[in-house]
C-alpha cells in the first residue's frame, strides 16, 4: 500500500512552463493530478499520451481541439479524454484546469514535456 500523503495546492511548487502557462502536480504510484494555471491565450500544442485524462475546469474556459471537433469546457465542467486521442487546447480566458491522469504522467515527472515549455 502507498503511504498516505496530504497535500495542498498552496504548498505544491508552481512550475512556470512558459509566459502563459504554469503547472503544479503530484503523483502517486498509479496516477497524477495537476493544476494548470493558464492565462488567456495560453496553448497546449497538439499531442497524445498513453494516459486517460480527466480535465476539470475550476474557472475560465478551455477550448479543446480534436481531429473531428472542438469542445468548449467551462467552469464546473469535466471532459474525459481517452488514452491515445490527439488533442490541443487554448485558454479562451484566464483558466484554472485540474487534470487527473491514469496511469501517472511519467513523462512530466522526468521533465520530458518540451511541447509545453517555451
Amino acid at each position: 500500500m502507498s503511504t498516505l500523503e496530504k497535500s495542498s495546492w498552496k504548498t505544491i511548487e508552481v512550475e512556470k512552463l512558459n509566459d502563459l502557462l504554469s503547472r503544479q502536480m503530484i503523483s502517486g504510484e498509479n496516477a497524477t493530478i495537476s493544476q494548470l494555471l493558464m492565462k488567456r491565450g495560453a496553448t497546449v500544442p497538439r499531442h497524445s499520451h498513453v494516459n486517460e485524462q480527466y480535465s476539470w475546469i475550476i474557472s475560465g474556459v478551455l477550448k479543446f481541439v480534436f481531429d473531428d471537433r472542438e469542445i468548449l469546457v467551462s467552469a464546473g465542467e469535466i471532459l474525459l479524454i481517452p488514452a491515445q486521442v490527439p488533442h490541443s487546447a487554448v485558454a479562451m480566458e484566464d483558466t484554472v484546469d485540474v487534470d487527473f491522469f491514469a496511469p501517472r504522467r511519467d513523462d512530466w515527472i522526468r521533465k520530458e514535456d518540451a511541447y509545453l515549455r517555451g
